[in-house]
């Protein structure tokens, strides 16, 4: 995949709000990488903050929806992973400040 399409998606990622915390799920360090097949399926690899997050289905569709705005993805899967585990390590600066969490 070359760096403008994975540019691309991850940036219409950062439109995908969690609906608890209101920052993005880039910034929150949620996602962990992006793929596309060579059927145009795009593949996001990503987390939650805690197992059994209640708003894990309304996450996964708005991933979705954002992504299919890019040409060239077709449809989307979304891998929800627990390793490596989430931890705030993985937030940008802008989340922590958000956040009120120290740096």
């Amino acid at each position: 995949m070359d760096q403008a399409l994975e540019e691309n998606m991850m940036g219409a990622l950062e439109n995908v709000i969690d609906p608890e915390l209101g920052i993005d799920i880039v910034n929150l360090g949620l996602v962990y990488g992006v793929d596309i097949d060579e059927d145009g399926t795009g593949i996001v690899t990503m987390t939650l903050t805690a197992m059994g997050c209640p708003l894990a289905g309304h996450i996964e569709q708005d991933v979705k929806r954002v992504l299919m705005d890019i040409p060239e993805v077709k449809e989307t899967k979304v891998n929800i992973v627990w390793s490596p585990p989430w931890s705030k390590d993985r937030m940008s600066r802008y989340a922590k400040i958000a956040l009120g969490i120290p740096d």
